[in-house]
């Protein structure tokens, strides 16, 4: 074929919006319409070639996909090779063990079938998955191991025959995508059958070479054809979102938008010779790979940061892809395609090496459970401790949980006698907590709501009930008048300008109403991101007593810490910190020895296990025992 450069800049246009979609930029919502672009340009390219071929009596099967190897697989196996390190250390093992199943569907191109069955494009998710984007090439491939055939097949009965049955194929195929979109849009967003009709349009223009020839001046309609297919492009990626239904009729906009360009635009043309600016033909040359590129490191940059990373890492992300890309072509892509380099031998020899190793390798990770150690499973049990750690905080009775009335609160909450009572008042922390002053003092009385800090005066906008709740828990402090008072919290999450005001308030008014009371305030136990075991299996940790790893929003904790401590003083109260008990320096303990075996002190990102409320407990014991001597 004639290279046409537009073509190149029409590829920049379809590429530039699918990142910058995935990139979350707000302007670019409907960019993943570039995939349909890519349908479109596809189409009409290869079945150019086909058609000239069979025109010229040389169409060979064998060297149409030996074609198809040189373009897709070198390329694509390098950046899969290049995601297996990524995915190995940074990807917990159910996740290793999703995308180890991905490899195989990428590399039997079947990963459109896939990613329909496990995930949705436009969810949260999918946005972790390294290898999503490759459903467009299964699509893709799965339309070449058919169309080549039939075109060489239909020819013989003639090009009147075959276009009326492409045409009803196309029909029937866009349809279908409209009837399917909302009873099941997964299943049209992804596979081949409702989205067929995109490659077929692109396909058909390719039997009409002289109203596309670069050669062909048109004039005024040429001008006007290509603007609009333009402006039905920019109008689908700054127009859409991810709520508008798609692909159905709405896919019309942009595919026929690509369809114009590629009859319309040539260097006649304003829009021809827009698209056919350097920069554009160098992003177009290379979009392939920056298309392959994009996805996985954007997806590895969530994983590792587990925060939606801001917009300005995204774009320098972006750049990032753009370099790799440009690697990837000059080094990967454009050897490959060089027979002098790599004859077919070669260029078969080697992708049936690649594909079995990513399919032996992707089985064994799923056959292994994303290649789960016994040891591993034994820390990410930790991670379904969240039934027991109910359990432990006594949720129902003396830990209300979201909207749990009060008067579920009963007297199994408050201690038996007065010997070392004490009593312990706070959120979901200070009930993780109870557990272990329960089988460290022998009299313990807990009322704990989820949300809720003891600060007298504080209102959680998230826990309407907490006001009242905190007022009977102080009912109940006049009217118990404990040996001493925990006051515990996740105080990093509620740490505004009002909090040492809150918690001033509610000291005064236990000094007021139970003057005999010892007030301790507990600082903030170490917090880990997403939860500890997720951090001790991300590096490597398994389960040893007297493990350290550095603990997250150490300094925030520490902050709080401080103003505490000035406060306990002020008032002359007790003060003690999780952090002097747990760690050395932002390193804290992570493991302890409890009930037979060593477990995790935390289960999510801050509630501390059994084991870890015992061991906390028993450090809190020492402490008031060094201060009752003096120390």
């Amino acid at each position: 074929m004639q290279y046409r450069s537009e073509i190149d800049g029409l590829r920049a246009l379809a590429v530039v919006p699918v990142i910058l979609f995935h990139a979350g930029i707000n302007a670019f919502s409907g960019g993943y319409v570039g995939v349909d672009i890519f349908f479109v340009i596809s189409g009409y390219l290869i079945t150019s070639i086909i058609l000239s071929e069979i025109s010229n009596q040389n169409f060979s099967l064998i060297s149409f996909y030996e074609r198809r190897a040189r373009r897709i697989l070198p390329a694509l196996f390098f950046v899969m090779f290049f995601c297996l390190p990524f995915a190995w250390f940074w990807l917990m093992p159910h996740e290793l063990k999703g995308f180890s199943q991905s490899l195989v569907a990428v590399t039997s191109f079947s990963s459109n079938i896939y990613f329909w069955m496990t995930t949705g494009y436009f969810e949260t998710a999918a946005e972790l998955r390294p290898l999503l984007h490759t459903w467009s090439l299964a699509v893709e491939e799965q339309y070449y191991l058919v169309f080549p055939i039939f075109l060489v097949l239909g020819m013989r009965w003639g090009r009147n025959k075959v276009i009326p049955i492409l045409i009803f194929i196309a029909g029937l195929s866009l349809f279908s995508a409209q009837f399917m979109l909302t009873t099941r849009p997964a299943f049209t967003f992804y596979l081949l059958p409702t989205r067929i009709w995109e490659l077929l349009l692109g396909g058909l223009i390719a039997f009409y070479p002289q109203i596309s020839s670069q050669d062909k001046r048109l004039g005024l309609m040429g001008e006007l054809g290509s603007m609009v297919g333009l402006a039905l492009i920019c109008y689908a990626i700054f127009g859409f979102n991810k709520f508008t239904p798609f692909p159905g009729v709405n896919a019309l906009i942009p595919v026929f938008g690509a369809m114009l360009i590629i009859i319309y635009a040539n260097q006649e043309t304003i829009v021809g010779r827009l698209l056919s600016t350097r920069p554009l033909v160098g992003l177009g040359l290379i979009s392939y790979s920056l298309y392959l590129w994009h996805q996985p490191i954007f997806a590895f940059a969530r994983i590792k940061l587990i925060d939606e990373p801001n917009q300005y890492l995204l774009i320098a992300l972006s750049f990032l892809a753009a370099f790799f890309a440009y690697i990837s072509w000059k080094f990967v892509e454009t050897p490959f395609r060089n027979k002098r380099l790599f004859n077919r031998k070669k260029i078969f020899s080697l992708s049936i090496l690649a594909t079995v190793f990513f399919i032996s390798f992707g089985l064994i990770g799923q056959f292994t459970s994303g290649f789960l150690t016994k040891s591993q499973k034994a820390v990410l049990a930790y991670n379904e401790y969240q039934n027991q750690s109910k359990a432990i905080g006594r949720v129902g009775t003396c830990f209300l949980d979201v909207g749990e009335p009060l008067d579920l609160f009963n007297a199994s909450c408050i201690a038996n006698g007065d010997k070392d009572s004490v009593f312990i008042w706070g959120d979901s922390h200070a009930a993780a907590l109870s557990y272990g002053l329960r089988q460290v003092f022998e009299n313990v009385t807990q009322f704990t709501s989820t949300g809720c800090p003891p600060l007298i005066g504080k209102n959680v906008e998230s826990r309407p009930l907490c006001k009242k709740i905190n007022d009977y828990i102080a009912a109940q402090v006049k009217i118990i008048k404990p040996k001493r008072i925990f006051l515990y919290a996740n105080w990093v999450i509620y740490g505004d300008q009002s909090l040492i005001e809150n918690l001033t308030k509610t000291i005064d008014f236990i000094r007021m109403t139970s003057p005999l009371s010892k007030i301790t305030i507990l600082g903030g136990t170490p917090q880990f991101k997403p939860s500890l075991p997720t951090y001790m299996f991300l590096n490597h940790k398994n389960l040893e007593e007297g493990e350290f790893l550095p603990t997250y929003l150490y300094n925030d904790i520490a902050y709080w810490d401080h103003k505490f401590s000035v406060l306990a003083k002020e008032k002359g109260v007790d003060f003690i910190s999780s952090l002097n008990l747990l760690c050395k320096a932002d390193n804290c303990q992570i493991t302890t020895f409890y009930d037979g075996q060593i477990m995790p002190i935390i289960w999510d990102y801050g509630h501390l296990t059994a084991g870890g409320s015992v061991l906390v407990t028993e450090k809190i014991k020492s402490r008031i025992e060094s201060f009752l001597a003096g120390n």
